[in-house]
């Protein structure tokens, strides 16, 4: 029982390890999103400008502290509540709360709020992006494995037939229906071939193996991707005005909104150094007491009367700070003058070197739909007439009818053909996706079936 037991649970381990994981694309998509370091990354950045934005909020209300201490003197000191000089071991304990409130500080609080806001709304755009970002690289990663399986699967048939064409001539040489040459010049293409296929299935690997980085997959694990179910005569109906999608991606594009938020924040950061050149206005409130007795003295007042009463003081008014000369501090505030401006300076070269960016993304983008659609559809046409062709001309060779020059060119002309046709259909499957992350709409639920 124990050795049938044992046979069982090898036989099952050995089933599973031989299994290959498939990974559809939308199952790739939700792998990369979990995964994507970038992603993450700049959602954990998001957090951080969340809580920043929360910060400058906060810096409108009033500030408020306390303090409490003890301490024991021996020797020489005045005492308050006796107006005279005692020596001996005194006890002290004193506490105090304070409060401030900015009233007027040059607007420097409410630019730092909008400075934050738009720093925020900027990250909100940045980790947008990025997301469309990694739906882009998978999308171009998947796409090109799913290419090399179909490559490498025209190259290993065209292997195929080229091998039984060898067996063929080397049958009819025997027969001397055909010269040796023929057979030589057949096996070297056969061999061609296969080095072609070999080839093929190198591209594959090194692609796999991208698309497993991307992914954070474990390299060592097999996997296998396969074709999405879309219709791809619906993608090559879907297109759309140029102007129109520019005026889109202006709106939409995540990172020419990050370069706008950017330069919108840099302008208020600027405003807010110009405000610490300007002078500020706080109103302080504080109020604080304390108790102290000399040991062996037994006519100190009570804590309690000490607390309340006798020793209890407030403090309230207004200070007014006006930057004028001396110290760093006035350079310091001119130099962070000169360096918020030179930011906001620099952001509005960014915006406008982004929003150039944009425009021909999406010109190129929507150029080469266009484009490919017409590939597509010109591709079909060719491989229909290679593959009549290259039946005609095998049917020929065969026959002895032609010579082996036009065989070979006849089928080298039949394998482009099923090469352009594969790169086309599989190029217009996903130039949609491609078209979306251009303008900046690309979502998630795009790439569902």
């Amino acid at each position: 029982m124990r050795t049938v037991l044992v046979l069982i649970m090898y036989f099952f381990s050995v089933c599973t390890f031989g299994q290959t994981r498939i990974i559809t694309f939308e199952e790739a998509v939700e792998i990369a999103l979990k995964n994507g370091v970038q992603l993450n990354l700049q959602k954990s950045n998001l957090e951080n400008a969340q809580v920043q934005k929360m910060a400058t909020w906060l810096g409108f209300g009033p500030t408020l502290s306390a303090s409490t201490s003890y301490n024991q003197i021996n020797g020489n000191f005045f005492n308050q509540n006796e107006g005279k000089v005692v020596n001996g071991l005194f006890n002290q304990a004193s506490g105090s709360i304070n409060a401030a409130i900015n009233i007027f500080n040059g607007f420097s609080q409410v630019n730092r709020v909008k400075q934050f806001n738009n720093q925020l709304d900027a990250q909100m755009y940045f980790v947008d992006r990025t997301r469309q970002d990694l739906l882009n690289a998978v999308a171009t990663q998947y796409l090109q494995v799913l290419l090399d399986k179909e490559l490498l699967r025209i190259a290993t048939e065209n292997w195929e037939v080229l091998k039984k064409q060898v067996e063929q001539v080397t049958e009819q040489v025997k027969l001397g229906s055909r010269s040796p040459v023929d057979e030589y010049n057949q096996d070297s293409q056969a061999k061609g071939a296969e080095i072609r296929a070999v080839q093929a299935e190198i591209n594959l690997v090194n692609d796999k193996s991208m698309l497993s980085q991307t992914l954070l997959l474990d390299p060592l694990d097999e996997y296998d991707v396969v074709k999405p179910t879309w219709h791809i005569n619906t993608i090559a109906e879907a297109d759309g005005d140029l102007q129109s999608v520019f005026q889109t991606a202006l709106q939409r594009r995540g990172d020419y909104l990050r370069a706008l938020k950017n330069e919108v924040a840099s302008k208020y950061a600027f405003k807010a150094s110009k405000g610490n050149l300007m002078p500020s206005l706080v109103a302080f409130w504080n109020i604080n007491t304390f108790y102290n007795k000399l040991d062996g003295d037994n006519t100190a007042a009570a804590f309690d009367q000490q607390v309340r009463t006798d020793n209890l003081r407030k403090v309230y008014g207004v200070q007014l700070n006006i930057p004028i000369l001396g110290g760093t501090g006035i350079f310091q505030n001119r130099a962070n003058v000169v360096q918020q401006r030179t930011t906001y300076y620099n952001n509005q070269i960014l915006r406008r070197n982004a929003e150039v960016q944009v425009k021909a993304d999406v010109l190129r983008a929507h150029q080469n739909f266009k484009l490919v659609k017409r590939t597509y559809y010109v591709s079909q046409a060719q491989l229909n007439a290679a593959e009549s062709a290259f039946s005609l001309e095998t049917e020929r060779y065969n026959l002895g009818v032609t010579n082996f020059v036009d065989f070979i060119n006849a089928n080298r002309v039949f394998v482009q053909a099923q090469t352009d046709k594969a790169q086309a259909e599989y190029r217009l499957l996903f130039q949609k996706v491609l078209l979306d992350y251009a303008v900046g709409t690309l979502k998630i639920e795009d790439i569902q079936p």
